[in-house]
């Protein structure tokens, strides 16, 4: 999560100079400010994150909802019928110079008939001055319980391992001469880090857990004050319910995650709708992400107040034959917002290498 989707600050205010600078993983922005008239905010956000300008690794939007939970979860891979290949961009705030851009290219699938599978993860992710590059390679396997194919009851592991190249260009930064902190230079990091999850499927109904980052990475950050513990836990439940012989089935579902290394936590409540056509199926839905930490800011009443992230995320899809196109689009539903404009989201995928649908269950991610 980027530091500027879960804080904001809104000036009307004249100023000679601000400097921006990381300290620690608590992200930190020191603003000089000096001829100061008609002050309406200054909100200084302190962020328990890795990071919003340093690093943190792929982060966690709602593109595991457009048909892509293996993008979270290593233990998705090759779960499906068919080989899957997801290419995934976001854009934040329109028209803003340096906003967060993410891009990520996945593919994942089985390995001939066997229970065993591997998948692979490409990402890019540009934050401003930050930015970090990153590749995974995953191995999953799958364990069959059921006594025959047609119930499923199914448990899966998955590891993935790669390496992230963190990247700082403090050339732009305004500093006055000699910084411990800032030296105006462009530092990079290359880190190796691994993810390790589950999956529990038993007919409609799922269950995942994973630990990402479970390594510690230094990253761009030189402090001996920094943390590098990026681990980050998920979990998610949920289930597909429909009418037998329906054209209709819907799914909700919920994301918990959890940052050891700052204490943060949010929750995604999830609900999905699917209907089957000729030509594959059209689904839709709705996300809402909150956060239980909040962030303080000052008002013009010099008043404290503290606000905490509230995302709301539609999602629109369609599987036109072994084709996948998805859009989202993220809005902020804080009083205190960088800018009014949200996040869009687009998703192509294509699905190949299909096999006959083995089990009797509303399950989207497997059939």
């Amino acid at each position: 999560m980027h530091i500027f989707e879960f804080c904001a600050f809104i000036f009307k205010c004249n100023f000679l100079r601000i400097k921006t600078f990381v300290l620690n993983p608590k992200t930190y922005l020191v603003i000089k400010l000096m001829k100061l008239k008609n002050i309406f905010m200054i909100a200084i956000c302190v962020m328990l994150t890795h990071t919003a300008i340093a690093q943190e690794g792929l982060p966690i939007y709602t593109d595991y909802l457009t048909d892509n939970y293996y993008l979270i979860h290593p233990s998705m891979a090759g779960i499906a019928n068919c080989s899957k290949v997801r290419l995934t961009s976001r854009q934040q705030w329109f028209g803003h110079e340096d906003a967060p851009r993410l891009t990520t290219l996945s593919l994942n699938g089985r390995i001939g008939e066997t229970p065993s599978a591997i998948g692979g993860i490409l990402f890019t992710d540009k934050n401003g001055s930050h930015s970090q590059t990153g590749a995974y390679a995953t191995y999953a396997h799958h364990l069959m319980f059921s006594r025959n194919e047609v119930d499923l009851n199914m448990l899966s592991f998955g590891l993935s391992a790669g390496f992230i190249q963190y990247k700082l260009d403090e050339t732009t930064f305004l500093f006055d001469g000699p910084d411990a902190i800032i030296q105006g230079i462009v530092q990079n990091e290359t880190n190796f880090n691994i993810d390790l999850g589950f999956s529990y499927h038993f007919l409609d109904y799922y269950a995942h857990a994973t630990v990402k980052n479970v390594l510690k990475n230094a990253g761009v950050n030189n402090d001996i004050e920094i943390t590098s513990n990026l681990r980050r836990y998920l979990f998610s439940v949920g289930g597909v319910f429909g009418k037998l012989g329906s054209e209709w089935s819907y799914e909700p579902s919920v994301l918990f995650q959890y940052k050891d290394g700052t204490k943060e936590a949010s929750i995604d409540l999830n609900a999905k709708a699917y209907k089957q056509m000729d030509f594959g199926k059209v689904w839709g839905g709705l996300s809402y992400r909150q956060s239980f930490d909040g962030a303080e800011y000052i008002t013009n009443s010099n008043t404290i107040k503290s606000q905490k992230l509230q995302q709301i995320t539609p999602i629109l899809g369609i599987d036109y034959n072994q084709f996948v196109f998805a859009y989202t689009y993220t809005y902020q539903t804080n009083s205190l917002v960088f800018t009014n404009g949200g996040f869009h989201q687009l998703t192509l995928g294509l699905n190949f290498g299909c096999k006959r649908k083995k089990y009797e269950c509303k399950c989207p991610a497997i059939n």
